[in-house]
């Protein structure tokens, strides 16, 4: 196709109901991988803007930023905030028993 242009596809352009962040965070933690978390907690704040999570979190944008950087640990208050921000919390299930 001549003349067509692509871009980069970024998965905070495609998590715009809670029910698709949730499916998104959710099949993240079932990797178990606490650096691909940080990376998908980052790609939704990114998808609603990190300066309006900021702000209703009760955080500055360079910490939430920090937080959530490759080296990022945030602590538990701020993970909650973001959460609850977004419209998520947090939840305990059981793990499934392996046969």
């Amino acid at each position: 196709m001549a003349g067509a242009t692509t871009r980069e596809f970024d998965v905070a352009d495609h998590l715009n109901t809670p029910e698709e962040i949730a499916a998104y965070l959710d099949a993240v933690l079932e990797e178990g991988d606490d650096k691909l978390l940080l990376i998908a907690l980052r790609n939704v704040v990114k998808s609603k803007g990190f300066t309006k999570v900021a702000q209703g979190a009760g955080l500055r944008r360079e910490t939430l930023y920090q937080s959530f950087s490759e080296d990022g640990n945030p602590r538990l208050s701020t993970l909650s905030g973001v959460l609850g921000q977004l419209g998520m919390r947090l939840s305990v299930t059981p793990q499934a028993k392996s046969a």
